[in-house]
C-alpha cells in the first residue's frame, strides 16, 4: 500500500481555537455567558502547549505500535470514502469506551482529571489537555481499529477531525440545539459531564456522537433547575500547570507507599476513582447509594440534601 498522509485537523484548526476564544471572551462581557478568570485561562493554553510538545515526543512510538498491529490486520480497508463513513462510527466508539475508563479507573483519571480541574467553563478549558496520555495507555484502545483493517493515518486523522469538534462545545455561550441533542454531543450535553452535581457524575461521555451514552445508560440530560458546578470534587486551588497535570500521579505514588496488601494497593491504582478500604473517600456509584439510603430515611416534611453536594 503506497504511503498514506492526511492532514492533521488539529495543527490546523489551531488558529481558529484562539480566535475564538477571543470571541468568546469578548462575546460574554456582553451576553454574561462566558466565565473566564485570566490565570485560568493562562494555565488551560499552558496545559494545551504541553499536550502538544508530549505527542510531538511520543507519536513516533504510539504510531509504530499502530502499523506493527496493521500488519497483522484481519483485512484491509481501502481509503476511499465509506471508509471514512464507517470509521468516523468505528473511532468514536472507541473514544466513548476511552473517556468512560478515563473516569471509572484511576492510573487513567490520573490523565484525564487536569481536564476537568478548571473550575469555569470556556472554550480555553477544551485546551486544557493531558501531558500523561502516553503513560496512561489509553492509546492503546485506539489500537483494535489498526487490526480491524483500518490504516493508522485514518486513524490519526478522525481522532483529530472528534479533537477539533469537542472544542466548541465547551461553553455556556450556547443553549440547547432542538433535534440535534438526540444525535450530536453539543455544548449542554457536555457541561452536563464537567459537572461535579452528583446528579452529573460520571455522565455523557460522548466525543461526536452521544448515542453511544444513550445506548450504554450514562445519559444525563441538563436541567435547567439544577444550574451546572464545574471542577473536580476536591478543588485543586492552584494555577500551577505542573501541579494540575502530575497531583493524581502524586497521590497515587503516595497510596502506593503506604501499608496495604498488594490487592489494596492494586484497586488503588486501577479501581474507581475515590475508592479508599478505610471508606474515608467514596466513588461515585458509592455516592449515589448513600444519597440514595439518605433519601429513603427523609422524613417527606424534611428537604433532602441537594444532590450537587455530595458526602
Amino acid at each position: 500500500m503506497p504511503p498514506v498522509k492526511l492532514p492533521d485537523p488539529v495543527q490546523y484548526a489551531i488558529p481558529a481555537f484562539v480566535v475564538l476564544i477571543i470571541v468568546e471572551m469578548i462575546v460574554g462581557k456582553f451576553r454574561h455567558k462566558a466565565d473566564y478568570e485570566i490565570r485560568d485561562t493562562i494555565s488551560s493554553l499552558l496545559m494545551g502547549f504541553g499536550n502538544l510538545l508530549t505527542k510531538l515526543l511520543t507519536a513516533a512510538i504510539t504510531f509504530a505500535v499502530s502499523m506493527w498491529v496493521y500488519k497483522y490486520r484481519i483485512a484491509t480497508i481501502p481509503i476511499v470514502w465509506w471508509a471514512f463513513v464507517v470509521i468516523f462510527f468505528a473511532e468514536d466508539f472507541c473514544y466513548y469506551w476511552f473517556h468512560r475508563i478515563s473516569h471509572e479507573s484511576r492510573w487513567l483519571w490520573a490523565a484525564h482529571v487536569n481536564h476537568h480541574s478548571s473550575q469555569h467553563y470556556n472554550l480555553s478549558t477544551a485546551l486544557r489537555q493531558t501531558w500523561t496520555g502516553f503513560i496512561s495507555g489509553g492509546w492503546l484502545l485506539w489500537l483494535p481499529l489498526a487490526f480491524v483493517g483500518f490504516h493508522p493515518g485514518m486513524i490519526a486523522f478522525q481522532a483529530g477531525v472528534s479533537l477539533v469538534y469537542q472544542f466548541w462545545i465547551h461553553t455556556e455561550a450556547i443553549d440547547r440545539m432542538g433535534p440535534l441533542e438526540w444525535v450530536l454531543n453539543t455544548p449542554s450535553h457536555h457541561r452536563v459531564h464537567h459537572a461535579t452535581n452528583l446528579k452529573y457524575l460520571d455522565k455523557n461521555y460522548a466525543g461526536i456522537l452521544i448515542i453511544w451514552d444513550r445506548m450504554f445508560g450514562t445519559f444525563e440530560q441538563e436541567d435547567p433547575n439544577e444550574p451546572c458546578e464545574y471542577g473536580i470534587l476536591k478543588p485543586l486551588a492552584t494555577f500551577n500547570p505542573v501541579k494540575i497535570a502530575f497531583h493524581e500521579w502524586a497521590a497515587i505514588f503516595k497510596d502506593m507507599t503506604q501499608k496495604h496488601p498488594l490487592s489494596v494497593k492494586l484497586r488503588l491504582m486501577f479501581g474507581r476513582p475515590g475508592w479508599s478500604p478505610d471508606g474515608s473517600s467514596l466513588t461515585v456509584p458509592e455516592m449515589r447509594a448513600a444519597q440514595a439510603q439518605a433519601e429513603q430515611h427523609t422524613p417527606p416534611t424534611e428537604k433532602a440534601p441537594s444532590a450537587s453536594q455530595p458526602a
